[in-house]
């Protein structure tokens, strides 16, 4: 089950569960969508590509809630990772 993040990694910027603007990789690093152009089309922590985000429907959100954890590192988002860096959970 997705977590639907509710914020940008690198600015911060609201995400919410029905947002068109998110974006996220395979680890589930999430971004908004200015971000992700600003970074490639690549994510800054894991180097996977960042996609649009699924939004989950009004009446699984009660039962499936967003997450409220917010992720915060603008020190990861000067552009396309490493191949050495390994992806956070």
């Amino acid at each position: 089950m997705l977590e639907l993040r509710p914020n940008c990694e690198c600015c911060d910027r609201d995400l919410p569960p029905e947002s068109a603007e998110a974006r996220i990789c395979t680890f589930e690093c999430t971004f908004c969508a200015d971000c992700a152009d600003d970074l490639g089309g690549t994510c800054p922590n894991c180097g996977g590509e960042l996609l649009a985000r699924p939004r989950r429907l009004a009446e699984s959100l009660e039962r499936y809630p967003a997450s409220t954890t917010r992720i915060l590192t603008p020190e990861g988002c000067a552009g396309p990772a490493a191949e050495s860096a390994s992806p956070r959970e």
